[in-house]
């Protein structure tokens, strides 16, 4: 059955973010205790905000001032989109129009979604890799 727009609308917070490899294997790419929000607005707008837990620190106010390994470091731990949103089926399609990561705008990031009934939402999306094989980005969020 479809999902409705009003499922998604509000705010949730990151719980967990896995990859699953073809072998078995997941990895967190932001660890165990990764932070994030994603907004869902419900007027089609959507954003989406991630993090390591614990950040380095740039140690300057104005981050034109640290180092380059230190924007680096910030740019490797933080992960920023948002754009429009809509459905479609099960998906949840975001249209990405500003991106902290440039090579995302224009893009659609499609992504299915799985509700648990317990005000949790999952969100996976396939990932093709260089040889051929997939690996599966599975975030899971809970309504704030």
């Amino acid at each position: 059955m479809p999902h409705s727009p009003q499922d998604f609308i509000g705010a949730w917070s990151l719980v967990d973010w896995q990859i699953l490899y073809p072998d078995g294997t997941a990895t967190r790419p932001f660890g165990e205790n990764p932070r994030g929000y994603i907004l869902y607005t419900e007027n089609g707008i959507m954003s989406a905000t991630l993090a390591v837990a614990d950040r380095k620190r740039l140690g300057h106010e104005n981050a034109r001032n640290a180092s380059q390994q230190q924007k680096a470091e910030a740019f490797d731990s933080f992960l920023n989109y948002g754009g429009p949103w809509q459905l479609d089926g099960d998906e949840v399609v975001h249209t990405v129009t500003f991106s902290m990561n440039q090579d995302l705008v224009g893009t659609q990031q499609r992504r299915s979604a799985r509700f648990d009934g317990c005000g949790g939402l999952e969100l996976s999306a396939h990932q093709a890799l260089a040889d051929g094989t997939s690996r599966r980005h599975v975030l899971q969020w809970q309504r704030v």
